[in-house]
């Protein structure tokens, strides 16, 4: 992060306090109180529809809570200005027309033009922090491919490095091994690892309850409500997850050191 964007590590990365977010006159979000400090490694749990897309989006500034206060890194989303940069972000779904041939290095650099602004063409610099995000997640040789040509997991490898192009002190990532096979998902999560360890913020929404108890060091389990936070050893119980998917949910540890299983079975009718 350059000098002129210097961030206390003793300002939080996130703090949402009282968030009620509606949408299309429906609550979406309500009561949410939340605090992510520096360096510390997040995953978003919940069903379908119970606000965790929602969430990463308050964060980003893209939607504003119709109650409440919401800071990132001390400042409310809407006021980063420069400090934007300080914040990546890896959604879901990717409006990539794959017929158009663009190159991946092109792709990472799209992450630049917010810092670029209108009509102010890449330089060196610009392009050597492209190189310098494709090392990092490990596709530098990937460079002058057209974005079509390469898997799944590959693809998402070059949109995490177009958000962190800007070098961001905190990164969020929407489903990021929704499209992606087991193996590009385990690699993935190592990744994402070693990014968390060499001092990223990491907040990711994810469904795999297994990724959580292996990577994240904090979970936060969201039904519209916080239902709960926390470590994972301690915050995924039972009830926990029986609140959080309203539905039996059983959390399984097959052996020590093996990733747990979660199965969610659907309440039986009533004869």
């Amino acid at each position: 992060m350059p000098d002129d964007l210097a961030i206390s590590p003793e300002v939080p990365a996130v703090v949402l306090q009282d968030v009620e977010v509606r949408l299309q006159g429906r609550v979406v979000l309500q009561d949410v109180n939340l605090r992510i400090e520096q360096g510390s490694f997040w995953a978003l749990l919940g069903p379908n529809g119970a606000g965790k897309t929602t969430l990463l989006r308050v964060i980003l500034g893209l939607v504003r809570p119709s109650r409440g206060t919401v800071r990132v890194f001390g400042r409310a989303p809407e006021a980063l200005g420069p400090w934007r940069r300080a914040v990546g972000y890896v959604p879901q779904f990717h409006q990539v027309d794959l017929r158009f041939p663009v190159r991946v290095k092109d792709v990472v650099m799209m992450g630049r033009y917010g810092v670029l602004g209108l009509f102010r063409r890449p330089g060196p610099d610009d392009w050597r922090l492209v190189r310098q995000a494709l090392e990092r997640v490990g596709i530098a040789h990937l460079a002058d491919r057209p974005l079509r040509s390469l898997s799944g997991g590959e693809r998402q490898r070059v949109f995490l490095a177009r958000a962190l192009v800007t070098q961001p002190r905190l990164l969020l990532l929407d489903e990021p091994t929704a499209a992606v096979d087991v193996a590009a998902s385990q690699s993935l999560y190592d990744l994402l690892r070693q990014l968390h360890r060499d001092g990223l913020t990491v907040v990711m929404v994810s469904h795999d309850v297994g990724v959580v108890a292996q990577f994240v060091d904090s979970v936060a389990c969201l039904n519209r409500r916080l239902v709960a936070h926390g470590r994972p050893d301690v915050v995924l119980t039972g009830e926990t997850l029986d609140a959080m998917y309203g539905c039996q949910a059983v959390f399984f540890h097959h052996m020590p050191g093996a990733t747990p299983h979660l199965v969610v079975r659907p309440d039986e009718e009533e004869a």
